[in-house]
């Protein structure tokens, strides 16, 4: 039905229901919080934390790797038991799956039917269609979450149990296994992985781990389903992945090697194999993961810009990681694109991208944006740090990375506050809390269209 004009605005008869959507931001913020406070109370406990761990400090770390993060104030290896590096682990686990995929999974243990607003929350947030079977398409994720921890685990034991002994060799390989894929960035070692710059099994096990969590639960189905019938079978967003995930690796090898080789504080000293693998190790690591073969904190200014690119950008929708999400940057570029060669249509692959698909990309750069903003200029105020300090660590945050560039163990109070915030809304997306506060108004007017000015 056309809408009718009075007075030259525009009625539209559409059904004034609000979306049931309204509610969804909540209910998400509000099972983070089911998991975050019991976690950052439990923490405290002496039987998880050596030397004891204040309400600030627990909450801080569970938000850490519930988020999967892996920003610490206390180091991870030291600080904690092995009852903690435990709970740590669970903790990495429940947030690389989501809380929703989580509820999903133990509504099903339990026989308990979920119901249909249920379902769609779980299908939403892993981005699925309506027709999907939620049951298989868990048990799917599950699967290849744990055999791919499981292959991860057996090839860092073959490293590290000579090293350690069994004992310790199997947890360290299991500890750093799920950090990895969940791409948390917690290691339980004091100095990261410097001490493996020049190890091709652990680099490439860990990398290959957490470029396959940052891939996407969606993509992941999407290959599972339809991988092996050829590839114009896959949807557009597993294109997209397939092809800038890649991409986006050999830019930021070819650029850490190129602005950081001459470097002695991280990579000239190296032989010309490891500086290659370095570069590599971090190029994969900066778009969520955290893990660390170099000193960041002797990175050269330039080599600091391409990661925090890479940070902001980050892994897949529907991933274990963080960040603005590829898919989100590619669509804005490439509707950016479209606009200079002044073409209507945003086309990937034969296919036009919606155009609220767009909007909502643009959204999701201009609220990010926003809200980095506010929060570097609220620890300017708060912290006694450089410029490049604040907004390395906001935008690691942020992004759910973990890497750090000497703030965070230094942090005040407020700022570990401010941390904090950040890296929930990271974690669940600039979005979400927008949405959360947001009021949604019905589509009962339509004002006629004009042009503005801009550029």
């Amino acid at each position: 039905m056309m809408p009718k004009s009075y007075g030259g605005h525009f009625y539209s008869f559409k059904n004034n229901k609000k979306s049931k959507k309204a509610n969804e931001p909540r209910i998400i913020f509000l099972s983070f919080l089911a998991v975050l406070i019991p976690a950052a109370l439990l923490l405290m406990l002496p039987v998880f934390s050596i030397q004891g761990l204040g309400f600030l400090d627990a909450l801080f770390t569970a938000t850490s790797a519930i988020s999967v993060t892996g920003l610490g104030v206390v180091d991870t290896g030291t600080h904690f038991t092995r009852a903690g590096q435990v709970l740590l682990l669970l903790l990495m686990q429940i947030g690389g799956l989501g809380q929703m995929t989580l509820s999903a999974v133990l509504l099903y243990l339990f026989g308990v039917r979920l119901s249909l607003k249920q379902q769609s929350l779980a299908k939403e947030a892993l981005g699925q269609e309506g027709g999907v079977n939620l049951r298989s398409l868990v048990k799917k994720i599950i699967i290849f979450s744990h055999i791919s921890e499981l292959i991860g685990m057996a090839f860092l034991a073959y490293r590290w149990v000579p090293e350690m002994g069994w004992k310790e060799g199997l947890f360290y390989s299991l500890f750093h296994a799920v950090s990895a894929f969940n791409n948390a960035g917690f290691s339980l070692f004091s100095n990261s992985l410097t001490s493996y710059v020049d190890d091709p099994v652990v680099i490439f096990t860990l990398a290959a781990l957490f470029i396959l969590g940052g891939l996407g639960f969606t993509v992941i189905g999407d290959i599972w389903s339809n991988g092996f019938r050829g590839w114009n079978r896959l949807r557009l967003h597993s294109k997209i992945m397939l092809t800038a995930t890649p991409a986006l690796l050999f830019f930021g090898t070819v650029m850490f090697w190129l602005l950081e080789h001459h470097n002695p504080n991280t990579m000239a000293n190296l032989p010309i194999g490891a500086q290659w693998l370095a570069a590599f190790f971090q190029s994969a690591s900066a778009r969520t993961a955290g893990f660390n073969s170099v000193d960041i904190a002797s990175f050269t200014e330039p080599a600091l810009l391409v990661m925090l690119l890479l940070m902001l950008i980050g892994a897949g929708a529907t991933s274990t990681g963080g960040g603005i999400k590829v898919s989100t940057f590619i669509v804005a570029f490439m509707a950016t694109w479209a606009f200079l060669r002044q073409k209507h249509d945003v086309v990937m692959f034969r296919r036009s991208v919606s155009w609220p698909t767009v909007t909502k990309a643009l959204a999701i750069i201009v609220v990010s944006g926003a809200l980095l903003t506010i929060a570097m200029f609220l620890l300017m105020v708060t912290e006694k740090a450089t410029f490049v300090q604040v907004v390395f660590e906001t935008i690691s945050a942020f992004a759910t990375v973990g890497l750090t560039a000497g703030l965070t163990e230094h942090l005040s109070e407020p700022g570990k506050c401010i941390l904090i915030i950040v890296m929930i809304i990271g974690r669940l997306g600039p979005l979400t809390l927008a949405y959360m506060l947001a009021r949604p108004e019905p589509t009962l007017l339509r004002y006629p269209e004009d042009n503005v000015l801009t550029g």
